[in-house]
């Protein structure tokens, strides 16, 4: 089996099913994240096409846009890693890997471990950090038609799974709840480095944006 050649067709595929995505969850969400595991991926000892194929297929089909149904992402997966005779060891791990790769609240418990795993998981978190990750948070909070902020509404810490998914909060408390939380959740050595850095930028952005909403700058 030609394992470029499926990455190949992964990406093409990727882009077709995402053409009309929500843009911080389309194909050009998923090409940062597909780069930033390449450049984890350099510095660990690591199966590349899993972390490829993964990386690719992670946000196939988020269940945000799919009524809350996790089985669907998976399940187009593995359908399209089936159809192009992809090893079943493979696919079994890119599928675990789709399934685990989630915050969910922060507060459910991991049952999978792999070092492709902690790879794309750190590459998806680290594009929900940063200047994109803000932009991200507040395109999704239009999508939705949330408010920017709202003082009397404060972050609701420590969510269950369900808590989270079903959450209508302002955009700003997002960060609370989640983006300012990632940055102590990195698992490799390369996520944690370039996680500080695009932390200390969130931090910058909300005293900046506390400061204009009290008329102070």
């Amino acid at each position: 089996m030609n394992y470029s050649e499926i990455v190949n067709k992964t990406i093409v595929f990727v882009k077709k099913k995402l053409e009309n995505a929500e843009g911080g969850h389309d194909w050009f969400h998923i090409e940062r994240v597909y780069k930033n595991a390449l450049s984890i991926a350099e510095n660990e000892v690591c199966d590349d096409t899993v972390v490829k194929l993964a990386a690719l297929l992670h946000d196939i089909a988020d269940s945000k846009f799919h009524n809350g149904d996790e089985t669907v992402g998976p399940e187009i997966a593995r359908e399209f890693l089936l159809i192009n005779e992809v090893e079943e060891a493979t696919i079994q791990h890119v599928i675990k890997i789709i399934e685990n790769i989630s915050f969910k609240g922060g507060n459910t418990k991991k049952e999978f471990y792999s070092i492709e795993l902690d790879i794309v998981q750190d590459a998806d978190r680290l594009d929900a950090i940063g200047a994109i990750g803000i932009a991200r948070a507040f395109n999704y909070g239009g999508f939705k038609n949330r408010p920017l902020y709202n003082p009397n509404i404060a972050p609701k810490l420590h969510m269950s799974k369900e808590e989270y998914k079903n959450s209508k909060a302002p955009t700003l408390n997002h960060f609370y709840e989640k983006l300012l939380l990632l940055k102590d959740k990195m698992n490799t050595e390369t996520g944690k480095q370039i996680a500080k850095e695009r932390h200390q930028f969130m931090m910058n952005f909300l005293s900046q944006f506390y400061a204009e909403w009290d008329g102070e700058k």
